[in-house]
């Protein structure tokens, strides 16, 4: 079982998120507050803390979020989501996997610095099935 270490959020497309201590999913829109909220298939975006770890390495200041991603988890292998499965989080989100990878911003601002991204070949996409709360420490793992 894997677990939320962080929830980011932020008001405009393409930058940095910022952690927050509690956020709302809302079925079929996303993130509350969140930029990407809204229909489509991209509404939250996860990244396994393992990866940013690996990116630590290179650049020791990254903080969550500097990915733009809205979810980092830990303990949960995103390496191996496939489009089309379900996530349970918390006491009872339901993300669906709708895409793996994406297209980097041109010249994003971590390729800049390290030379690479791993969001377009390690973040997972989702859309929210049922919404709720969630916060760092919750549980987070591959549904039925």
């Amino acid at each position: 079982m894997g677990r939320i270490e962080a929830i980011c959020i932020g008001a405009e497309k393409g930058a940095r998120k910022r952690p927050v201590p509690t956020a709302d999913l809302r079925a079929d829109f996303g993130l509350v507050g969140d930029a990407h909220a809204g229909p489509g298939p991209r509404q939250v975006s996860l990244l396994a803390s393992e990866s940013i770890e690996t990116v630590r390495e290179q650049i020791p200041d990254l903080s969550d979020g500097d990915f733009a991603e809205n979810i980092v988890t830990s303990g949960l292998d995103l390496q191996r989501a496939r489009v089309g499965e379900r996530l349970l989080a918390g006491a009872g989100v339901i993300l669906e996997v709708t895409r793996i990878g994406k297209e980097c911003h041109q010249g994003c601002a971590i390729e800049q610095q390290t030379g690479d991204c791993i969001m377009p070949r390690e973040g997972v996409f989702c859309r929210v099935i049922m919404g709720g709360r969630l916060q760092p420490g919750d549980a987070i793992r591959p549904g039925e």
